[in-house]
């Protein structure tokens, strides 16, 4: 995969996709900690000072770069508000796949911003970073986060079963891949 050292933010017809900063920690710890939110995403600390600091850590990175995730605040381009955070990491081992994480506050939900925002990182990978296929995964229960994938394209590939600190959950794989879009 290529790699992005000259990264610019993505705008949408409504959004702009910037690089997380520190000063975001406050907003997305806000809704990263709701009890409804928090279960369906991977981040351990959801604390502003445990967000300021997987922002730090993923500041370094230049997208598509192996070694981790890279973090992108969700602002609407009229009036700014933060709506949520979307990311991004090459798979380990896996040539040319991108994954994608993507998480909204509840006051923004319902309103096509994670289509959107998604759907502008799948773009960005395909054409920018060379991606041959984008995939995100979810709790099978995370209705929500099934149809954004579907909205912006990507099939079912799996369901499997998860087991982690003693607690077994279904999960679901989703893909889509360049030639797909891009015939």
């Amino acid at each position: 995969m290529d790699i992005d050292t000259d990264f610019l933010p993505l705008e949408t017809e409504r959004l702009l996709l910037r690089r997380s900063e520190p000063d975001d920690a406050a907003a997305i710890s806000s809704y990263r900690s709701d009890p409804e939110v928090n279960r369906h995403q991977g981040w351990e600390r959801t604390d502003a000072d445990g967000i300021r600091a997987e922002i730090a850590a993923m500041a370094v990175r230049h997208p598509g770069e192996p070694g981790g995730w890279v973090q992108l605040s969700v602002l609407e381009r009229e009036g700014g508000a933060l709506v949520g955070d979307v990311g991004f990491s090459g798979a380990d081992g896996e040539p040319g796949v991108i994954k994608v994480g993507y998480t909204m506050s509840p006051a923004f939900q319902g309103l096509g911003y994670a289509t959107e925002a998604v759907g502008a990182i799948i773009a960005y990978a395909f054409a920018r970073l060379g991606a041959d296929v984008a995939r995100a995964y979810a709790s099978a229960e995370n209705i929500s986060s099934i149809r954004v994938a579907e909205k912006v394209g990507m099939r079912l590939m799996e369901r499997f079963e998860h087991e982690s600190d003693g607690e077994t959950w279904q999960g679901v794989r989703y893909e889509l891949r360049r030639e797909e879009v891009d015939p």
